[in-house]
């Protein structure tokens, strides 16, 4: 039996990564340690993903360990040899990293480091997918040329019909300290794949969501949002008129690209993995859709004051996703998405958000 060890197992896309490779077969190793809630407080916490994931896969090895402890991952992967690691666990706010910028480097560029010097020694053969972001553009997105719609704001240049593509430039760009630690982590994965000749890939994500998301204000744009309409409470629309937009993917296609990558893995690639201009929304145009299925207004407060290194518009290029892996492409629409996080969130017990 092939063995998965998944970092960050516990939340959205680890999670969502562990169901997926448990179905096909695969011995599934957990590395989590609840971070989240150091970071976020109690309604970060995701034991409750980790009690889910305990009783619905079978033979489910759950690690409690953290990424920063150099030692213990290394002793973890030479221990577990797994078959392919999926490296999801991080910090994951760009607001979050200025209070705490020495935790988020550590945790974003170290623990990747420490991942990946422990693959190189134990399992050098292992496919590394690493979930990276879009924030490795930094603030760069918003030099293009954008057009004011009565709801969002779009791309005027024709060059960027289709979204950012890869080649995009990562230099001379406000990044945030979050997006500066994930900019060291998504390089040193690439030089890892180049230098030892390692099948990794960096996986820049857009808005990755879906219904296990545990979703709070400084991560989790849909989540969080559904949330607040479901309890009824105001969310904070920072700048930009409420029309700034995400492409949103949902964790299910993420999986199924992870599972793409491992089965025929490359080296050193990068992808901008995200749901593209079909599954790309605003902030305004996010609040309608959840007002449909909810029935409840979305209440809502406004700030000029737009987040730092905050993109006015983005929404991936999958044209080389696509191209290299034919037989993956998106099968959950934003729509699709929206109604299962709300159903999620209705679902959830009080006591786990």
């Amino acid at each position: 039996m092939k063995k998965l060890l998944v970092t960050g197992s516990s939340g959205l896309i680890g999670s969502e990564v562990c169901m997926y490779f448990a179905a096909a077969g695969w011995k599934i190793h957990g590395v989590d340690n609840n971070q989240r809630a150091v970071f976020f407080g109690p309604q970060g916490d995701t034991r409750w993903n980790q009690r889910r994931l305990a009783s619905r896969i079978d033979g489910f090895e759950h690690h409690e360990v953290d990424i920063r402890d150099r030692e213990g991952v290394l002793s973890l992967v030479s221990e577990v040899r797994p078959d392919a690691i999926v490296h999801t666990a991080a910090q994951p706010s760009h607001d979050r990293a200025a209070t705490i910028p020495f935790d988020d480097f550590d945790t974003n560029a170290v623990g990747t480091l420490n991942l990946l010097e422990a693959t190189r020694q134990a399992c050098p053969e292992a496919p590394f997918a690493h979930m990276s972001t879009n924030k490795v553009y930094g603030d760069r997105p918003n030099t293009i040329a954008l057009q004011e719609q009565e709801t969002r704001w779009d791309y005027a240049d024709p060059a960027y019909a289709c979204g950012i593509p890869e080649s995009f430039s990562i230099d001379q760009s406000k990044h945030s300290l979050f997006g500066a630690s994930k900019v060291a982590a998504d390089v040193m994965v690439q030089e890892y794949g180049r230098y030892f000749n390692m099948p990794t890939c960096c996986l820049r994500g857009g808005c990755l969501t879906g219904p296990n998301h545990t979703g709070v204000e400084l991560h989790g744009f849909l989540s969080y949002l559904v949330k607040c309409n479901l309890e009824g409470k105001p969310y904070t629309v920072f700048g930009y008129k409420g029309k700034q937009v995400r492409d949103n993917i949902h964790s299910e296609d993420v999986a199924r690209f992870i599972a793409a990558f491992i089965e025929t893995p490359r080296v050193a690639e990068v992808y901008n993995i995200g749901g593209g201009k079909a599954n790309s929304c605003s902030i305004l145009e996010a609040f309608q859709i959840t007002e449909r299925f909810t029935g409840r207004q979305q209440r809502y407060s406004y700030s000029d004051e737009n987040r730092i290194g905050d993109h006015i518009c983005y929404y991936s290029d999958l044209t080389k996703m696509r191209a290299d892996y034919p037989n993956w492409d998106l099968t959950v629409s934003l729509e699709e998405t929206i109604e299962q996080i709300v159903a999620a969130w209705q679902q959830r017990p009080k006591s786990d958000s």
